[in-house]
């Protein structure tokens, strides 16, 4: 495209002004080049899919009872906290002891919840708990596990390793609201605390016919509760729901650990080809309305178009459709031939994509044979 300009300098202006004025319309111009290089039409487009991944955690297929221990007690050291917590709220006396349960309780929820265990045991009064400071104690040895394991008729143990909490306050002056003793309400200073608490935990996972420990996973939390009052202990006293605040968080965590034993489903996104012949671009129109095997078909007509540029995408673009529908073999076949045969660049980079999906696909195959 061409732009052909006649530009009159402005008459009855200084030297400054013409300079300015000519600046402004060159950036408008640049601006204008920037629209018109924008509204071009771009070759592919986006699709999503939803597709199924392994379980970050891989437990053996032939694993079907799954047995919850809680190794985690308050220390002597902890017992600092102890009495913070006495002093602070009246809610949190053993909150050390009442959150690990509440996570203990999550993880057999979600996994009672999950068909993929027979049974689900939350192993109790068991010589096996260890007194610490938020950090992952020596693993149990083998032995142990064993015996745990063949007294509660269980294939592995799932074990909150460690579970404190941490509770800070800070304190600063401000105005409160109080009734006075003809019940108006009046405004005084006061105080404000804010407790932070840091709920730390770990976990392992113990498979004792490999002998082998399948994960450890360290996560923190921290919960912010406020209050006012007209001296600290009535700021503290009016902090409400901090240990349910806390007790809920624990029993999400355990929730979210269990997951990460089951396949995750996701969303991915993909690109194909839109440009090239009109049949590409029925089969856009096709794709859009859903009906990807319409598209497909005209695709796969122009596999063999004497344009090798079109040849490739339309390759390209029959390797999306088997993945669509779950032939990840025949995409890494369409892909290669784009790729090797017709030099399409976006091929390569989808066929290490389909190599990444097709050793996830095997491992999620192995996690679901039972």
């Amino acid at each position: 495209m061409e732009f052909i300009c006649n530009v009159s300098e402005p008459s009855g202006l200084s030297f400054n002004q013409r300079n300015r004025t000519m600046k402004k319309f060159f950036r408008l111009l640049c601006a204008a080049g920037l629209v018109l290089s924008g509204a071009s039409c771009t070759s592919t487009s986006t699709l999503t899919m939803g597709v199924l991944e392994p379980a970050r955690i891989s437990v053996p297929s032939n694993v079907t009872k799954v047995g919850l221990i809680n190794r985690s007690i308050p220390s002597a050291g902890n017992k600092t906290v102890d009495q913070i917590d006495r002093i602070l709220s009246l809610e949190g006396l053993n909150l050390d002891r009442e959150g690990a349960e509440s996570a203990i309780t999550g993880l057999y929820d979600e996994l009672s919840a999950y068909n993929r265990f027979e049974n689900v045991v939350i192993i109790e009064d068991i010589e096996i708990q260890r007194k610490g400071l938020g950090v992952f104690p020596a693993a149990l040895g083998w032995e142990a596990v064993q015996q745990i394991c063949d007294e509660f008729d269980v294939d592995v143990l799932l074990s909150l390793e460690f579970y404190d909490t941490d509770t800070k306050a800070t304190y600063e002056s401000t105005m409160v609201t109080v009734p006075n003793n003809l019940g108006i309400k009046a405004t005084i200073p006061g105080h404000k605390v804010t407790l932070n608490t840091e709920i730390k935990n770990g976990w392992r996972v113990y498979d004792p016919r490999q002998k082998y420990i399948l994960d450890e996973y360290v996560e923190n939390n921290r919960i912010a509760s406020v209050g006012e009052g007209v001296n600290p202990i009535k700021a503290v006293e009016a902090i409400i729901g901090r240990k349910e605040a806390v007790l809920q968080t624990s029993n999400n965590l355990g929730n979210r650990y269990g997951r990460n034993l089951m396949p995750l489903r996701k969303r991915v996104t993909r690109e194909y080809f839109v440009r090239g012949t009109d049949n590409f671009k029925i089969a856009q129109r096709r794709a859009q309305t859903g009906d990807w095997e319409g598209a497909a078909q005209l695709w796969e007509k122009e596999v063999r178009n004497p344009d090798a540029k079109i040849a490739g995408r339309a390759c390209y673009n029959m390797a999306i459709i088997n993945e669509i529908n779950g032939d990840l073999e025949k995409a890494m076949e369409w892909a290669s031939k784009s790729y090797a045969d017709y030099e399409i660049t976006n091929a390569l980079k989808y066929v290490n994509i389909l190599k990444y999906r097709m050793a996830e696909q095997q491992r999620l195959d192995e996690q679901l044979s039972r």
